[in-house]
């Protein structure tokens, strides 16, 4: 990067858009505004100008995006009215699915409904095996015809997904060909491309979700490269992808099924960043906003990946044992779990008495009660006012007006009244149950893969991360919590720290020590031949990206996967992979399968150009003087108390105990009873607990 170019990174949350500008590693400046549902631009572009003030936009050198937009139009079916051409017998796989029921006694639930309506699924009469050999050859009228009445039928973009194409992709291409007579080549998804992997439901789900959101994805990301353009930000937009890697516009825009979980993915990459700077190798992050908190784990500095992700599930559990709810997504992504839990989730009192928190919200329009901008709903933003940990004035550096009497109000009307107890006590239950949440995606994260939380580090962020922190930790008995600079804005710092990735996997299935070492080898020369291409049309050398090879096993006769590293392409490497797969099936599920083969599933490449950042930035100024003392109710005794409230900054000098408030332009820091607080040279905020730390 040539001296003196900037960059801004770009992260756009349900309730908050974050902008933050950088220069090498100076961040020069950052602003929360409220995010624009109904044209996320709108919020960027604000939020851009903002934190460009007097420097150049001709001087921005990349723009790095985390984006929900593929995500929403998934939520709020607003994606493209997608057609898929399939072989014969299989139209209905996207409702057959893999025949899981989500809720098992809940007898009101429905599946979603498909993102190609059924009468938009058509079938060719067309077969492949699973050795690639043609059974039956394609038809290529009956595709012409097929693409013709897709056309009659208003479809706007179109899938493609045959029997075993993965082991010879020949028809499909074939189809795509005559497609194009009839659709723009951008309007066609083929699944070889997308996912050219087994199991035909994951393949299908997939290559239909990538066709649904491609229409709009790219509308947006070109639409957004314009208005920045006019306001003179003629640089490049990059965009997170679902396994924590960026790519560039062009490839989401056809490529944008790698996208969905974008704006998660931010955190937890800026988190590995952090853990590797401070040495932690195993790691909790822990990222709430103002819509959802999220938990991932790290470990060895790396985020653990999923292989695959359900969208629109009412709550994302990283389970194989939860599926159903939504619609499959079979690409690597960060391995999460999501819940309704942030500042604006709406807290409620259902007819048996039963608390609540979420996963409804508020959202950013209207917001928490205390906005004032009409929200009457209480939310837990409200509850933490009226617990004294929020300043009762005004957050975001004095941006966003607080009303703590609206919060009140709210509280004593939606949770004190209909439980008959007193506001104070009303606003710490939801308080608690919030964090009970959460604690529940954390072990979801950990404790179900086999790890023993207490033997980690939990780092915080997101503007309410830090405000709930302590107090989770504690409840799983985590002795330690990082909190790093700007833990607001973290995500989107994070994106300035990311490498840009691609993520490319092929089928290939055999039982080690039979599989044919020299089919092995050419099969990963063909993903690095892709890989070459990709980075070669991003402008990057190959001599500049680093490889990494993983391996989908599991033993013979399982259903499922466990990914593991492999060191290169030879019948020796890959019997290491089998001993480091039985290792891993150990720790995650106890024991090992002494009289079972492995057996090799998938290869996966992977391509990565290191960031030149190393995630650690000089932040913005603080405040020059801290809050005066206020009134904090912790729960203990019967009444609030006189809680001090500090800078980051004042915490250098020696551990500091609480109760204690640290405050923030983005977030507030809440040190419960029994933890202390200390800013160490990085200013990293670490709170430790009465027993010590991790």
């Amino acid at each position: 990067m040539t001296a003196g170019e900037i960059r801004l990174g770009v992260d756009v949350g349900g309730t908050f858009t974050d902008v933050v500008l950088t220069r090498d590693s100076d961040l020069l400046g950052a602003a929360k505004v409220p995010s624009s549902p109904t044209d996320y631009a709108e919020a960027i572009l604000d939020g851009a100008l903002r934190t460009l003030g007097d420097n150049d936009p001709a001087r921005v050198r990349d723009i790095v995006h985390a984006t929900t937009v593929a995500t929403n139009a998934i939520l709020e079916n607003r994606g493209a009215r997608t057609g898929l051409i399939t072989t014969k017998g299989f139209r209905d796989i996207l409702e057959i699915g893999r025949l899981r029921y989500p809720r098992l006694y809940d007898l009101t639930w429905v599946r979603p409904p498909p993102l190609a309506r059924r009468a938009l699924r058509l079938e060719v009469a067309e077969r492949v095996d699973n050795q690639g050999t043609v059974i039956t050859p394609i038809d290529g009228g009956e595709c012409e015809r097929a693409a013709r009445r897709l056309v009659r039928e208003g479809v706007e973009s179109v899938a493609v997904c045959f029997l075993n194409s993965y082991a010879n992709p020949a028809h499909e291409r074939l189809c795509g060909e005559m497609l194009e007579k009839y659709f723009p080549r951008e309007r066609i998804s083929l699944s070889v491309d997308v996912l050219p992997q087994i199991r035909e439901y994951d393949r299908t789900s997939t290559t239909v979700i990538n066709a649904y959101v491609r229409p709009l994805v790219e509308s947006y990301l070109a639409n957004l490269s314009t208005e920045l353009g006019e306001a003179g930000i003629q640089s490049p937009v990059l965009v997170m992808q679902s396994h924590g890697g960026i790519v560039d516009s062009a490839s989401a825009s056809e490529m944008p099924a790698q996208i969905i979980e974008s704006g998660p993915a931010a955190g937890v990459v800026a988190a590995a960043k952090l853990a590797r700077n401070l040495g932690l190798e195993r790691v909790i992050s822990l990222d709430m906003g103002g819509t959802t908190a999220k938990a991932a784990t790290i470990e060895d500095f790396e985020p653990h990946l999923s292989a695959e992700y359900e969208v629109g599930s009412q709550m994302s559990w990283a389970s194989r044992l939860n599926r159903g709810g939504g619609y499959l997504l079979r690409l690597p992504t960060v391995d999460l779990a999501e819940i309704g839990a942030g500042g604006g989730s709406i807290i409620r009192v259902d007819a048996g008495g039963s608390l609540h928190v979420g996963p409804q919200s508020a959202g950013a329009d209207p917001g928490p009660a205390c906005y004032s901008r009409g929200g009457e709903d209480a939310t837990l933003t409200d509850a933490n006012v009226v617990l004294g940990y929020l300043n009762q004035d005004a957050l975001v550096g004095g941006e966003l007006p607080i009303d703590a009497t609206k919060s009140r109000r709210a509280v004593e009307r939606q949770v004190a009244g209909p439980l008959g107890i007193g506001c104070r006590e009303a606003a710490r239950g939801a308080h608690l149950v919030a964090n009970s949440t959460m604690v529940r995606a954390v072990r979801s994260v950990s404790t179900e893969r086999g790890r023993d939380v207490r033997t980690y580090t939990l780092i915080a962020f997101g503007g309410n991360g830090p405000v709930h922190a302590a107090e989770m930790a504690g409840s799983l008995g985590i002795s330690e919590v990082v909190v790093p600079p700007s833990p607001g804005l973290f995500s989107s710092i994070g994106l300035l720290t990311t490498d840009l990735e691609r993520h490319l996997s092929q089928t290939l299935i055999g039982i080690v020590g039979e599989i044919d070492a020299a089919r092995y080898s050419t099969a990963l020369d063909g993903l690095e031949s892709r890989a070459r291409r990709a980075f070669k049309s991003m402008g990057h050398p190959w001599s500049a990206v680093e490889t990494k090879i993983e391996l989908d096993m599991r033993y013979e006769g399982q259903s499922f996967e466990l990914t593991v590293p492999a060191e290169g392409a030879t019948a020796s490497a890959l019997r290491k992979a089998a001993d480091a797969f039985e290792s891993e099936h150990e720790r995650t599920y106890g024991h090992r399968a002494h009289d079972s083969r492995v057996e090799l599933v998938t290869l996966r490449f992977v391509g990565r150009v290191k960031s030149a950042s190393a995630g650690a930035f000089t932040t913005r100024a603080e405040p020059p003087a801290a809050p005066a003392p206020r009134p904090a109710y912790f729960g203990r005794g019967g009444d609030y108390e006189t809680t001090e409230v500090v800078t980051r900054s004042a915490l250098r000098d020696s551990p500091r105990p609480g109760p204690l408030i640290v405050e923030e332009y983005d977030s507030t820091i809440v040190v419960p009873p029994g933890w202390s607080a200390t800013c160490d040279a990085s200013g990293n905020v670490r709170l430790v607990s009465a027993g010590g730390a991790a």
